[in-house]
């Protein structure tokens, strides 16, 4: 994550593991000045796996599976980012936060239904 990301896809993965490894740093860093957060808190969610659906020159569009209070759950996110001196940054994005249904390919990206991989008891 010391590299600066070429491209709004290679930011957005990064900007993933960060929120898996928990480098709220970077992830403020990151973000657009326009729109950055005074602060980026830890939280309990347990991410599952990421899926890029479609990437365009200033936008990413995704899915991104995590576990919360024992539910699994989905991010639909439409991002869009912006140049700021030569670096990429997030700007905004356009979600849905939608639980996983049992019969539904997890979100994790495996492959397998949720009931038979995340989502197992």
């Amino acid at each position: 994550m010391g590299a600066v990301a070429p491209a709004p896809e290679a930011l957005m993965r990064s900007r993933y593991s960060a929120y898996v490894l928990g480098y709220w740093d970077y992830l403020r860093e990151s973000w657009h000045p326009d729109t950055r957060p005074s602060r980026v808190s830890p939280t309990a969610t347990e991410w599952l796996g990421l899926t890029i659906v479609k990437s365009t020159a200033d936008t990413v569009e995704f899915i991104a599976g995590f576990r919360e209070n024992s539910k699994i759950m989905q991010l639909h996110e439409t991002s869009h980012f912006k140049q700021v001196d030569t670096h990429w940054r997030y700007l905004n994005g356009n979600c849905d936060v939608s639980e996983a249904g049992r019969n539904s390919p997890c979100p994790c990206g495996s492959g397998l239904k949720t009931k038979r991989c995340c989502g197992k008891s």
